[in-house]
């Protein structure tokens, strides 16, 4: 499971070796300047839509990239029954890649707290 820090600049997300096969990174960096909304998700796995490079093994798993041939572009690590963490971006501020963060982190409440917490301290 992916692994996300949270610093006063940057969210880290550091992904395993099976999801570094699928998702082709070792890690993400994100400016919380690039975060327009950080919210806690009790089912992350629902989120992902459209083409994908990646794998799926329905209702269980999705790693990789979503919304291939769309506007969204979502980076997914998420497994069934674990909850997690979705990131909207403003995808310029971000690296240009991806409109959204969808990940399965038992500790995305916190996370998403810790990130709202940073940007109202920037506001």
């Amino acid at each position: 499971m992916a692994s996300v820090t949270v610093t006063d600049d940057i969210i880290t997300v550091q992904f395993t070796g099976w999801e570094r096969l699928w998702i082709g990174r070792e890690r993400l960096a994100i400016p919380i300047a690039a975060v327009r909304h950080a919210s806690a998700v009790a089912q992350p796995l629902r989120l992902a839509y459209g083409g994908r490079r990646g794998i799926a093994v329905s209702g269980f798993l999705k790693i990789g990239v979503w919304g291939l041939f769309g506007r969204t572009r979502q980076l997914v690590a998420a497994r069934r029954g674990e909850p997690g963490l979705h990131l909207l971006l403003n995808r310029e501020y971000a690296g240009g890649d991806f409109d959204e963060v969808v990940l399965s982190d038992p500790a995305g409440h916190k996370i998403a707290h810790a990130i709202t917490r940073v940007m109202a301290a920037r506001a």
